[in-house]
């Protein structure tokens, strides 16, 4: 006799889909991680950080996302980051998942009985479907498609290129352009706490095969956030940064590009900005709807400068902390990556940002030595299966 199918909604079935989409993240972030650049702050304990946040959202998103998704489904939120501007992006969805996931995996060592179905299903149920909600193909991450993130809408991929391929970059430009692209990296690297997250590429795009540039040509789309002041309070030293939000159109020509789910660009040859033959700037500021002004060059200049007396400001401001107040601060940005999903759904003020708040002191003081420890001495490779591991129990 065939067993009966397990009823939709059970126990049964909901470990079986938490499972299974753990399964799916495990290897993707595991390649992620060993990609990523590596990069240790002379300045800022960023592992320590990372693991106070991760616990915390291990031990808070679950009822956080019931609380959004009630509020507005979870799909629809992701449907509204189609858009410049919005944080519902690639590497911020990527985090909610994974965030919770990395603080499973550490606090559940010290209590696997904290290792639930309904946590996990939750945050992994309201990921799923957001991500979909997002990409709107069908796939969840740019991994599922060897690295595209094509996300906006088809008239605006064309407004950008066409401005961007009637705007040539010669050799005189060309390097100006690299410097206030690496300035303004530098800037929101800084200003989130050394997290990629103040920039975000989406693309590529082949120019050539759609018939907006020459043959051989590639764009990728590359999103500025952020850039003023913002959520934190340590942003008050950008209160005079002109420009927010920023959009460049880079055209690139003999450039294999793909988009990664952290929202940065991999490319053939490495330094792709030494094939930059097209450049538009626009800004999504001032409106509600994401839609798009053009920037002058100029304009541009003017960010630029503004941006590196806000990142003096700032870098002098955080040298005077002590560890404990940059880990709190860090830690406040990676947990708040579930913010912009609560502010599209309105109900942010309803929810408690605060971090660390749920881990004991004992607790706390315990992540920040093993993250210290991490952070000299970084683990040996895993298994990519094994990454994370299934749900506790039967």
């Amino acid at each position: 006799m065939a067993e009966s199918p397990v009823p939709a909604g059970s126990d049964a079935a909901r470990r079986a889909r938490a499972d299974a989409l753990i399964a799916y993240h495990s290897p993707i972030a595991h390649r992620l991680t060993s990609e990523r650049t590596s990069y240790q702050s002379q300045l800022i304990p960023v592992t320590p950080y990372i693991l106070v946040a991760c616990c915390e959202a291990f031990l808070r998103y679950p009822e956080m996302v019931r609380v959004i998704d009630a509020a507005l489904p979870a799909e629809r939120i992701g449907a509204l980051g189609r858009r410049p501007d919005s944080r519902i992006n690639t590497v911020y969805l990527w985090s909610i998942a994974n965030f919770f996931l990395v603080g499973r995996k550490v606090f559940t060592q010290m209590d696997p009985s904290l290792d639930t179905v309904d946590g996990a299903f939750a945050v992994l149920d309201f990921w799923d479907r957001a991500a979909g909600g997002f990409r709107g193909d069908g796939t969840r991450m740019a991994h599922d498609t060897g690295g595209t993130v094509r996300v906006y809408e088809p008239d605006l991929v064309q407004r950008v290129a066409e401005a961007a391929v009637a705007s040539p970059v010669d050799e005189e430009l060309r390097p100006e352009l690299q410097r206030i692209n690496a300035t303004l990296v530098n800037y929101l690297f800084l200003l989130n706490f050394d997290t990629r997250v103040g920039s975000g590429d989406t693309g590529p795009y082949d120019l050539g095969a759609m018939g907006l540039g020459p043959a051989g040509t590639t764009m990728v789309l590359r999103d500025f956030y952020r850039m003023g002041r913002g959520d934190f309070w340590w942003t008050d030293v950008a209160e005079d940064v002109p420009h927010q939000h920023l959009l460049a159109g880079l055209v690139l020509r003999d450039v294999e590009a793909r988009i990664t789910d952290f929202g940065t660009t991999n490319t053939v040859p490495e330094d792709y900005l030494d094939r930059l033959v097209g450049f538009a700037l626009f800004t999504a500021d001032g409106g509600s709807d994401g839609s798009l002004r053009p920037v002058p060059l100029d304009d541009l200049r003017a960010q630029a400068a503004a941006v590196r007396v806000a990142e003096r400001a700032l870098y002098r401001r955080i040298a005077r902390m002590d560890e404990d107040e940059m880990i709190r601060c860090g830690a406040e940005v990676y947990f708040t990556f579930l913010r912009p999903f609560a502010e599209a759904a309105g109900v942010a003020d309803q929810l408690d940002w605060s971090v660390p708040r749920d881990i004991r002191p004992p607790v706390y003081d315990l992540l920040v030595a093993a993250g210290r420890e991490l952070g000299a001495n970084p683990p040996p490779p895993e298994d990519p299966s094994e990454y994370y591991g299934p749900l506790a129990g039967e």
